[in-house]
């Protein structure tokens, strides 16, 4: 049930982005510079409001880039004409970003839902994805998306992403009820995930736990600590890091 070339390896969270380097998280030199350390990449894509699939994680420009307000209420047209912070490199499309892999290493991608029922995005990535040649695995917080994907694509490994779901502004747009399903994972008979990709902060839990004694690969998001390092080492299949080179730590398993 599991996928072992996603488990292979350390997987970079965003790419192996260093903004003091001018390497931006999601851009295509982050991904370049997994791809010479021989990590798998964790992406992230958004739609734009002309129906456009691209790599970037944030729901505004805020944070990123020169401009401000919801990636979804730009065109891709406006989005590539915006400059991201600390780079020279602009937001790449989605299938930019796979003719830049071109099946080098592994690519974990995350669907951002906008948790309205809105599929458009999956039947984009989907459209994308079909025709991409290299080691690809879809996941999302949200299972109708990957719902959605299972239909569109079932060949493609998919997997939910989770975590204790707590109150405050991530989640508490969601009424409890349903916060308590995501964080147990209760959709998991009908996704039929190959993976599970929970929040290392929230370790152990028995959910994840059981379906990875069920055979489903359990990844801990995002490590970034000696502590949270060791969690993963016990519980967990592989790793999506961020800040620091996992093979330049001694006695860290870098290969499941």
């Amino acid at each position: 049930m599991g996928v072992a070339w996603l488990t292979s390896r350390p997987i970079a969270h965003r790419g192996y982005h260093d903004t003091s380097a001018g390497i931006v998280e999601n851009t295509l030199s982050a991904a370049t510079a997994a791809i010479a350390k021989n990590f798998a990449i964790e992406c992230d894509l958004q739609l734009t409001a002309d129906g456009e699939a691209v790599v970037f994680h944030d729901d505004s420009l805020d944070r990123l880039t020169l401009a401000s307000g919801p990636v979804r209420a730009r065109s891709f047209a406006e989005l590539k004409a915006i400059p991201l912070r600390d780079t020279s490199d602009r937001i790449p499309t989605f299938g930019e970003l796979l003719a830049a892999v071109a099946g080098r290493t592994p690519l974990l991608i995350e669907l951002k839902s906008d948790w309205t029922g809105d599929r458009r995005l999956e039947t984009e990535a989907a459209r994308v994805l079909s025709a991409y040649q290299g080691r690809a695995a879809v996941m999302s917080f949200d299972p109708a998306s990957m719902l959605a994907m299972r239909r569109f694509l079932p060949q493609i490994p998919r997997g939910l992403t989770a975590d204790a779901f707590a109150d405050g502004p991530d989640w508490g747009h969601l009424p409890p009820l349903r916060r308590f399903a995501l964080r147990h994972l209760f959709a998991a008979l009908a996704v039929r995930p190959a993976f599970v990709s929970y929040g290392i902060h929230d370790l152990p839990v028995p959910a994840p736990l059981l379906l990875r004694r069920l055979g489903v690969d359990l990844i801990g998001w995002t490590v970034r600590t000696p502590a949270e390092r060791e969690k993963a080492r016990r519980y967990c299949d592989q790793i999506t890091f961020e800040g620091f080179d996992p093979d330049a730590i001694v006695g860290t398993r870098t290969d499941a």
